[in-house]
């Protein structure tokens, strides 16, 4: 683990103009910098960096952060690499707190693997690129296959020599172990080796070289493709599962497509690693492959890390659409927006850009999306429509697949695919809901999820109609602001004197804003850990906070920084809101005892609200009675804080 005290000496040699920088063209507006956003396709820039307030954000897709924020969204690196790529970029040596001894092994044993796979790469690259065979061979395979230059050096491909030890004898003459040789797949030992024979060989000998990237940029291992025409030689082979390379949790290509997918936001799936090249070729970028394998959940989180839209790009026979079905439950269940394209029959994409050209690929991807569900029932209904039995089995399959889609954010879209394979299966639509929900209820029961989230799924079964979600957002919306308004004065202002002896946190924290008011979880989070040092009395910087390891929080107080700009707010915006927020010019003291007073009236307003709804459903008399006298207590509670706030209540 990286100490606190390096991180901190990272954090104070960051330049976030010279970082956003190397990566954005950006031109000096007044006290920021102006340029085209990263993020999407932009024509006019929209994309500010403010260096007094070390935050970006961009005005055009919303996004923004901090100089740590804006690695890990940009170039998808976690907390801890992005801390490391700052450290070196300016000369940081970072300390490390004390580990297990067998953490500390496994770490050194990782760091020799990509050492060595880093090293394989530059041979092979080398073999392809610079000798006699690698060209006469290799090379030109790739290029009768249609790949130009550029895409064999974006992607590193190479070649391993047909002498059968040319790597194994390179790799130990350098010092490597010939224990981790063995470990990654590049060696193996010789069989029947005697004497002074040399007891290791090339398993790629032979073959093309495709390295394979993780999200950071590492090569975790590689696939190699055979050149001979053998039905007894496996015509690809790849890297066995090691301490970095677990082919379930890796796809091909993500590295090189991480930025073109967050800008279209979209992530193309193919097969096989020729797919991939042919595609970022012509010039859809944004593509990646499983590379033989069923999609996994680890892969499908992958590409949720980067997109919700998911489109599977497959060949149009029975094995294609075989394939691209298996794993369509596992990516609705990751709240994934699944599309397919299946190619023409006996076509792949590689194949499809060979004969009829990149623009021709490009046309056909988009206009033949079809949606995996209704693609699903549309070609098992083909087969069921006079037969009972399948035509029920069918439904039961449908219910269960959209029984998946039980995430909050998939409500919506849940309800339109049943009103819509109501329709196309003739059946009637609110039978079909009671099905679906019956299959989420089951979902949870197998899961074990706690009581309390399982009645949270029920209620999101429930139909649009009973919903009232409209509110529900309005209402969300409201506390959101106001949280996001404290939390802004906490951090900047919470220090300051109120009075002698007495900061701004002292009057928060004393006057009952407590986390139970809080319903934002970031928000929460904040409160609870500033709460913490508060009591330790320490020091609370801003800018522990921004730069906190947990990436959520960072991107929070980004957006708390950012929720007024030099441009004073609307009046409708704090009527709309019933908040009134720090402005640079007012004096923060009054600002923050308005904002605790309007936060409580808030929340005492939506109590008196969830009072009223259990009122109107009392069965018995004594839980009306009940009601009735909480009604009272809250109304007198909002007349005392109406008071103090200067409020209009309306009844």
């Amino acid at each position: 683990m990286i100490s606190r005290e390096s991180i901190s000496e990272v954090l104070q040699r960051v330049d976030i103009v010279d970082v956003i920088g190397s990566f954005v063209r950006l031109k000096k507006r007044g006290a920021n910098y102006l340029g085209l956003c990263p993020f999407h396709h932009e024509k006019t820039p929209s994309f500010t960096v403010s260096p007094s307030k070390e935050i970006y954000k961009c005005f055009g897709c919303g996004r923004s952060g901090n100089v740590i924020g804006f690695l890990m969204e940009h170039e998808k690196l976690s907390y801890v690499e992005a801390i490391r790529w700052l450290a070196q970029r300016y000369h940081v040596e970072l300390q490390e707190t004390a580990v297990s001894p067998e953490w500390k092994e496994q770490q050194m044993l990782a760091d020799s693997l990509f050492i060595i796979n880093h090293f394989a790469q530059e041979f092979f690259t080398h073999a392809l690129l610079e000798t006699d065979e690698g060209r006469h061979i290799g090379l030109s395979y790739l290029q009768e296959r249609g790949l130009r230059e550029h895409i064999i050096q974006k992607f590193q491909l190479g070649y391993n020599p047909e002498n059968g030890d040319a790597f194994a004898r390179a790799a130990l003459d350098k010092g490597y172990h010939a224990e981790y040789l063995l470990k990654t797949g590049l060696i193996a030992r010789r069989a029947g080796a005697q004497g002074s024979e040399f007891p290791y060989r090339d398993p790629y000998a032979g073959r093309i070289i495709f390295p394979v990237h993780n999200l950071s940029g590492k090569i975790a291992g590689f696939g190699a493709r055979s050149l001979r025409n053998d039905p007894h030689t496996p015509k690809y082979i790849n890297t066995p599962e090691n301490e970095i390379y677990v082919k379930s949790k890796i796809l091909y290509g993500l590295y090189q497509a991480r930025q073109a997918i967050g800008k279209e936001d979209e992530c193309l799936l193919v097969e096989g690693y020729m797919d991939v090249l042919a595609m970022h070729q012509a010039g859809i970028e944004n593509t990646v492959a499983s590379s033989g394998t069923s999609l996994t959940t680890d892969q499908l989180q992958l590409i949720r890390k980067l997109t919700r839209r998911l489109t599977i790009v497959y060949d149009g026979d029975a094995a294609g659409i075989k394939a691209a079905q298996r794993g369509m439950d596992l990516a609705l269940e990751q709240g994934l927006d699944v599309r397919l394209v299946l190619l023409p029959d006996g076509e792949d994409p590689d194949s499809f850009v060979y004969k009829h050209g990149a623009q021709a690929l490009k046309e056909f991807i988009a206009t033949h999306k079809k949606d995996i569900i209704l693609f699903q029932l549309e070609t098992a209904a083909a087969g069921a429509s006079d037969d009972i039995e399948k035509k029920s089995a069918l439904i039961n399959q449908i219910a269960a697949t959209l029984a998946h889609l039980h995430d909050s954010t998939d409500f919506l879209r849940r309800q339109d695919y049943i009103r819509r394979c109501s329709q196309m299966l003739h059946i009637d639509e609110q039978g079909l809901t009671s099905l679906v929900n019956k299959f989420i209820r089951e979902q949870l029961q197998r899961k074990s999820i706690p009581a309390s989230t399982q009645a949270e799924g029920q209620l999101l079964a429930q139909t649009a109609e009973d919903a009232n979600k409209a509110d529900t957002l309005q209402l969300l919306q409201q506390d959101e602001q106001q949280e996001k308004g404290l939390i802004k004065i906490l951090l900047k202002y919470g220090q300051l004197p109120l009075k002698e002896n007495y900061t701004i946190a002292d009057f928060i924290f004393n006057q009952g804003v407590q986390l139970e008011l809080m319903e934002h979880p970031i928000a929460k989070m904040i409160m609870l850990e500033y709460q913490q040092l508060y009591e330790k009395q320490q020091t609370i910087d801003l800018r522990y906070f921004l730069y906190h390891e947990n990436p959520e929080i960072g991107k929070f107080v980004a957006e708390v920084l950012n929720l007024q700009s030099d441009e004073p707010l609307s009046e409708n915006w704090e009527q709309r809101f019933q908040l009134q927020i720090q402005r640079e010019h007012d004096i923060p003291i009054e600002q923050a005892i308005q904002t605790v007073h309007h936060l409580k009236m808030h929340k005492l307003k939506k109590m008196i609200a969830d009072n009223l709804r259990e009122l109107q459903q009392a069965q018995t008399e004594e839980e009306m009675l009940h009601c009735i006298e909480l009604h009272q207590q809250l109304k007198a509670l909002e007349k005392q804080l109406a008071e103090a706030t200067g409020t209009v209540i309306y009844h």
